[in-house]
């Protein structure tokens, strides 16, 4: 119990230290866009990785099973008449 009050103080006095300190920063209205533009490369890119290997992807989550109904390709004859 007292290991229990002491974290709670110990969060309390954090708390009240940081919320006292002035916040030494400076965000202008570009950088809104910039995070923005951030966030949507960063799904554009993903899209594009997606897009690039969905082929290999798509083969190693789906299990390819042969079909009866195609027969072996024939052994090519020999053009020796």
């Amino acid at each position: 119990m007292k290991r229990i009050m002491w974290v709670v103080r110990f969060i309390v006095f954090a708390v009240l230290v940081t919320a006292w300190l002035p916040a030494v920063a400076y965000i202008d209205p570009g950088s809104g866009s910039a995070i923005m533009s951030l966030i949507i490369g960063f799904f554009v890119a993903l899209g594009l990785t997606v897009k690039t290997y969905w082929y290999k992807l798509k083969a190693l989550f789906t299990r390819q099973t042969r079909s009866a109904d195609k027969p072996d390709p024939e052994p090519e004859k020999s053009q020796e008449e």
